[in-house]
């Protein structure tokens, strides 16, 4: 799927009128079957730019395009199905916690269903193997049966990432996939999204906070700053000096850390206990 962005705004639906906009006077194009990688400080608008892209956020200005269609000016019905042919995947996937990770899996595939199947999945989960194979990918087969309350955050995730290729789509967005993996995990995950999105032809597109995975496994890399678009660039041009500009003030997200704790005037800390033996 292509995608085009024309001078783009966007706004949180709460957010005050006097607010600005989380994404602004973007433009952007990407062609069918790319693989970007969208980096940035927090509050960059990252998310945001996945939600416009996919249909989700309407824009306050500019156009969205999506294989040529200007998306907004589409009847419901068509921007519906428009919408089923793309998914967009959070950083936390939505599973119900009661249910099993086979059926959170095959709730994925549904669009691709006839009614049919649809029903009898209902019943008993259909397209087992597909969602066995799906887990495979991310080396996590062995939870097809469990229930997704008894999953740790990182299996959850990985889960998440699985019903991303149950889904019948052209084009994934993808919102930190690697938050809840550990280096060994984040690494086999993204070669695994990577590959099979080059084997099916599909565009992907995910926003990330591990840098040295944008740069090193993604060949496009966009910067955002603000709700701006800093760079767009081949991941060799992306220079050490360019992402200390993009991290300026925020150099402890670049080098994967969390933000510092800052002991600012106002009430006294409390007493720090110590236990004695």
């Amino acid at each position: 799927m292509r995608l085009r962005l024309t001078d783009t705004e966007g706004r949180y639906p709460a957010a005050k009128r006097e607010s600005p906009s989380a994404i602004r006077d973007l433009s952007l194009s990407i062609e069918a079957g790319e693989q970007v990688a969208v980096i940035g400080p927090s509050g960059a608008g990252k998310t945001t730019l996945l939600q416009l892209i996919g249909a989700a956020l309407k824009p306050s200005a500019g156009m969205v395009w999506l294989n040529d269609c200007d998306v907004w000016s589409l009847p419901t019905r068509e921007l519906q199905r428009l919408r089923g042919q793309l998914v967009i995947a959070p950083q936390t996937p939505p599973l119900p916690p009661r249910q099993r990770v086979i059926t959170a899996l095959t709730a994925g595939a549904l669009p691709s269903m006839s009614l049919v199947q649809s029903l009898a999945n209902l019943i008993y989960p259909q397209r087992i193997h597909e969602a066995r194979a799906a887990l495979t990918a991310f080396d996590i087969e062995d939870k097809l049966w469990d229930r997704v309350d008894r999953l740790s955050g990182g299996e959850r995730q990985r889960v998440g990432l699985a019903r991303v290729l149950m889904a019948p789509a052209s084009l994934w967005l993808i919102d930190e996939p690697l938050s809840a993996l550990d280096p060994t995990r984040a690494q086999q995950a993204i070669d695994s999204l990577l590959r099979i999105a080059r084997e099916r032809g599909v565009t992907l597109v995910t926003t990330l906070h591990q840098v040295d995975v944008a740069t090193s496994r993604f060949p496009r890399v966009i910067g955002m700053r603000d709700g701006e678009l800093v760079f767009d660039l081949p991941a060799s041009q992306v220079s050490r000096e360019r992402l200390a500009e993009l991290y300026a003030q925020h150099e402890y997200e670049l080098a994967g850390v969390q933000a510092p704790v800052l002991d600012l005037p106002g009430e006294p800390l409390p007493p720090k206990i110590v236990h004695c033996r």
